[in-house]
Parts: C-alpha cells; structure tokens; sequence
C-alpha cells in the first residue's frame, strides 16, 4: 500500500520513530541500528515502509534503503520469524552481513539477535540459502560501499563549504543530512538544496 513516506522526522524512540507527512504522524517500528543514523528530530527523511495488517492491529515497518526492506521482507517468509524477529536481526546486522551468513551457514553470528536462538538461525539458513546467491552478496556488498564513499565524500564537502560560509557546523550538518542523496549528485545541487532548507 504505502511503497515510502517523505516527511519531517518528530520523534525518535528506541524502536519507532514519528514522521509526520501532510499533517498526520506516522508511527513506524524500526531497527534499532537506523537511530545512529538520525542527527535529531526535524529533519526531512525519506523512508521506506511495509504495511502489515492483522485482525487487531495495523503496524508500518520502515527502513532507510530498499535492499533493507526487501531483506526484511524475505525474513518475514521464514517459519518462526515474524516482524519482531526480522527487526531484531537488521537491528544486528546490515543486509549485507545477513547475505554472507547465510551464504556461510553461520548460525552463530545470526543467533546473536535477540530472541534468535540457533535452531531458529539454522532454519532461517536452511529456507533462504536458495533465495540468494554469492555473486549477487557481493556485487550488493560493493555497490553499498561505492554509494557510501560517494555520498560521504559529496556531504562532507557540503559541511565545510557551509562552514565556509559562516554557518555552524551543527547547522551545516543538520541542513546536509536534510538532503536526500541520489546516484551522482554533486556537490554544488547537496548546496543549494541544504541552503533552500535553512531559508526555511
């Protein structure tokens, strides 16, 4: 129903965050490991959401990128796992990681989720193992790493020349970390949009 919600970040808790598009708060369960990469409320965040609906309850499971939604998906098809479950483990462990163990048949390392005990891990290796494939774990492995040296590079040029200018450094990451990143983006278009934003 809902592909991805765009809108201003409102509150931070351990496990779910507010965002609130035209007017509404959304509350939505994430992983634990997506806070480290808020720099606080307030800031425009784009995320990528799964709606599941039971007889008593409708929750919205969000995640920053869509191989991160797409892992969870794939967890929520594996016997004995649900979505407390496949939250647990991306709370742990990146997409990435998850690919490799499997792929490795490392139950410990996917154990050390909470509430993931080893049968549950051998299971999950034994249901997914067919559903990935080496080659693609490490293309999905480098592509992440060349996105993030990219953007890393990109946004940290964007804090220094808004430094430059006179603004604080907590202004100038809060305003670049507003910014959604795309594939090429330069540095001059991260600078213009992060200035429309402090215009606000």
């Amino acid at each position: 129903m809902y592909s991805y919600m765009k809108g201003e970040l409102v509150e931070i808790l351990d496990d779910t965050i507010v965002l609130e598009v035209n007017d509404i708060g959304y509350q939505i369960h994430i992983p634990a490991s997506m806070i480290d990469n808020f720099t606080g409320t307030g800031q425009s965040v784009k995320i990528y959401t799964y709606l599941l609906v039971k007889e008593d309850a409708m929750k919205l499971y969000g995640f920053l990128t869509r191989d991160d939604l797409n892992i969870f998906k794939l967890l929520l098809g594996v016997s004995g796992i649900g979505p407390k479950g496949a939250l647990a483990i991306l709370s742990v462990m990146t997409p990435d990681d998850l690919r490799f163990a499997v792929l490795g048949e490392d139950a410990k390392t996917i154990a050390k989720a909470p509430g993931i005990g080893n049968k549950t891990a051998q299971r999950l290796i034994l249901e997914l193992k067919d559903k990935l494939n080496l080659e693609d774990a490490f293309e999905a492995k480098m592509a992440h790493v060349q996105e993030k040296a990219a953007g890393f590079g990109v946004k940290s040029e964007a804090i220094q020349a808004l430094t430059a200018l006179g603004y604080s450094s907590t202004e100038a990451l809060k305003a670049v970390n507003g910014v959604e990143f795309t594939e090429g983006v330069t540095v001059e278009e991260v600078l213009k949009a992060a200035l429309r934003q402090m215009a606000f």
